[in-house]
């Protein structure tokens, strides 16, 4: 177990003399506590795997250095970091009982058989294996065969951190829920510092209580499942995490107020006059607009649909050049066409070149 520190890391697969843009990991600085539930999270390229491969060893960075415990381990072996990786495809030996492939990694480091069988039972235990240890890995399902893959990263109690890339990829969508959840228990039974990439939110927030969101190479925000929902500091993460993302549009801001398509919306505060050369945005997840019957104090839009979710409906709706999704209040019968927009101020965000204004209360 350890704490990870990224300082100043980086990398390109074209050279360390390649420009600074076209890496495909941008330096990035920041500290991962022992025994903690990560997620790196963004769209395929967006460089999550190259960090995740940089910290395993599989790569080695153009720039920076990786800390283990305050131990530079940037030019060691993967074997030599002590850690242990979960791919998106299982890994298993079919011609292995379960239960030697989960006590396949102890035995190659020399662990004593009664110390072996002690560990294998107690992960065969928390993953349901433990009905199947006397059998071969061959004709098992997807899933458990990705348990046994889960188990045999477990299996150690001395790495330094497990690392997932996409480990349910290929499990049945119904058996993602669980496998989530059990992950959970195994973090906070274990206390393993545990790295997951994904570029699927519900994964990433369901399973990590940090979740660093990754965009074009770069880390973009780091925070807890709340902050990220509730104060993106980018516009990417504002539209990357909720369903729907969150609605960003141009707009003039002084002061107090912003304006839009010639309409003004009080803010919660003051942001005192902006750059002129900057490109101004506004940013307000659907859950804090809704929509209301036209009224001249409203801004206007046009409905351009419904979406009954069950449990909530958006409204989509244009305002202009921008399309806005907009809560429809419990019971609200929806205008055929044109409604008007009502906004909570304490919840609409400033953007200056896609990062957050914090303005002054």
């Amino acid at each position: 177990m350890a704490r990870i520190d990224l300082v100043d890391l980086a990398h390109s697969y074209s050279g360390n003399d390649a420009p600074p843009e076209s890496f495909a990991l941008k330096p990035v600085t920041m500290t991962w506590r022992q025994g903690g539930a990560y997620a790196l999270l963004g769209p395929s390229g967006c460089g999550k795997t190259t960090l995740l491969n940089l910290i395993s060893g599989i790569v080695t960075p153009s720039r920076g250095q990786i800390l283990f415990d305050g131990k530079d381990i940037t030019p060691l072996s993967t074997q030599k970091r002590n850690i242990a990786q979960v791919f998106q495809f299982p890994v298993i030996y079919d011609t292995m009982t379960v239960g030697e492939n989960l006590a396949f990694p102890l035995k190659n480091r020399g662990v004593p058989k009664a110390e072996i069988s002690a560990r294998v039972k107690r992960i065969a235990e928390l993953l349901d294996l433990a009905p199947y240890l006397n059998r071969k890995a061959t004709r098992l399902t997807a899933d458990a065969k990705q348990k046994i893959s889960l188990g045999r990263g477990l299996v150690r109690s001395d790495v330094a951190a497990i690392l997932f890339d996409e480990p349910l990829t290929v499990i049945d969508p119904e058996l993602k829920w669980q496998l989530r959840s059990k992950l959970k228990a195994l973090h906070r039974e274990l206390d393993l510092t545990m790295i997951y990439v994904t570029h699927d939110q519900t994964e990433a927030l369901t399973f990590a209580d940090t979740v660093v969101v990754m965009h074009d190479g770069r880390v973009v925000q780091s925070g807890s499942p709340a902050e990220l929902f509730d104060k993106p500091a980018h516009t990417f993460v504002g539209y990357f995490i909720g369903s729907p993302g969150m609605n960003i549009v141009p707009a003039h801001v002084d002061g107090r107020e912003a304006r839009i398509d010639g309409h003004t919306i009080g803010l919660h505060r003051n942001y005192g006059v902006l750059p002129a050369d900057a490109k101004i945005e506004i940013g307000v997840r659907p859950e804090f607009v809704d929509i209301a019957p036209p009224a001249s104090g409203l801004l206007a839009a046009t409905i351009e649909r419904i979406d009954d979710l069950g449990r909530i409906r958006f409204a989509r709706v244009r305002v202009g050049d921008s399309k806005f999704a907009a809560r429809v209040p419990p019971g609200f019968s929806v205008p055929d066409n044109m409604a008007g927009l009502v906004f909570d101020p304490a919840h609409v965000h400033v953007y200056a070149d896609s990062l957050l204004v914090e303005g002054v209360a």
